[in-house]
């Protein structure tokens, strides 16, 4: 006896001593232990005495949740890991220009050209935009006018059609709100710069100056963005900065990185400023077919499920016009562009 327990005695000590330096969440006894130790006619007899349920039904239960689980196991296996559309969208722009060269020695980037890299967020115009979404991407070059970047940025007010057209639902617009109101300015480091290239533009930044001095704001002065490049800008990185168009539609624009232009980059000059991300949009689709995309909008319509309402061009005609064009009730009618579409 004495012998038994000191030989289990010096077992016992010798396992301490193997265990010593093992930490806790390692031991034997604790991460290697079997869940499932039994046989499963054993399990599942041991849950009939349990449920007290007798041998047919238990069999019947067996069949039924075995053809269950291969159902199972067999939907799981149809299942894909895809990419997200934006993802691949993203990824498709950024290599579409990555070491493209132009064919004229001419229009190669020349080297020590900085390349800026500029965000612009969708405005922040309704109570459903108030938090600030990334909407683009472009890359500019350090030579490159304000005014070319202007340019490049787009935005579905500069698309939208005035105008009321339930009368005259054929008749093509004479302009779109960017051909009428060409006035713009960005707005870096206590400067605003005027886009006053055609006649019709106007220095809209001149009332806020103004209203600034009055209100004793510091001192703002104005510049022309089209003699202005990015090269004779103070700017800081990372800081938010203002473009404004269309009289209240204000971007705000961040200028996330400035480096100068390696091998990798698009070399090409006639391709800047460069597109290299753009968010996509979920389209508004007409509110009777669901199908296609809205092209009318709306109001005082009583034929309408709700007031302003969507139509695509089909279905707007089929149900506000008669065979010979005419129109059926009253309501108006506006051209709607949707911000989709321009993916």
């Amino acid at each position: 006896m004495a012998a038994a327990a000191s030989g289990g005695g010096a077992g016992d000590g010798d396992r301490a001593d193997a265990q010593e330096n093992v930490p806790t969440y390692e031991w034997e006894d604790k991460n290697t232990k079997a869940f499932h130790d039994t046989e499963e006619d054993a399990e599942h007899a041991q849950l009939a005495r349990e449920l007290e349920l007798s041998e047919e039904t238990m069999e019947e239960l067996r069949v039924i949740c075995r053809l269950r689980k291969r159902k199972q196991d067999y939907k799981d296996s149809l299942r894909r890991d895809f990419p997200a559309k934006q993802d691949v969208f993203a990824s498709e722009l950024e290599n579409l220009a990555i070491g493209r060269r132009p064919m004229d020695p001419e229009l190669l980037v020349p080297e020590g050209e900085i390349i800026l890299t500029v965000n612009v967020l969708y405005p922040v115009i309704f109570e459903a935009f108030k938090f600030c979404r990334h909407h683009m991407t472009l890359q500019v070059m350090g030579s490159q006018k304000l005014s070319e970047l202007r340019d490049a940025i787009c935005c579905v007010s500069d698309l939208q059609v005035y105008g009321e057209f339930s009368s005259t639902p054929d008749m093509a617009p004479e302009f779109i709100s960017k051909d009428l109101y060409k006035s713009a300015f960005f707005f870096f480091e206590g400067v605003f710069y005027d886009d006053m290239r055609y006649p019709e533009c106007t220095a809209i930044s001149k009332s806020t100056i103004e209203w600034a001095k009055s209100h004793d704001f510091p001192t703002y002065r104005s510049a022309k963005m089209e003699e202005t490049t990015f090269n004779d800008l103070v700017v800081k990185i990372g800081y938010p900065y203002l473009y404004c168009h269309q009289g209240d539609c204000e971007h705000v624009v961040i200028i996330t990185d400035i480096r100068l232009a390696h091998r990798d980059d698009c070399l090409d000059k006639n391709l800047y400023p460069l597109l290299i991300y753009k968010h996509r949009m979920l389209t508004r689709k007409c509110s009777v077919c669901n199908l296609y995309i809205s092209r009318w909008l709306t109001t005082d319509d009583h034929l309408a499920p709700m007031d302003p309402c969507l139509f695509c061009d089909m279905c707007f005609r089929t149900l506000h016009y008669d065979k010979e064009g005419n129109k059926l009730g009253h309501f108006l009618a506006y051209p709607y562009v949707d911000p989709g579409a321009f993916n």
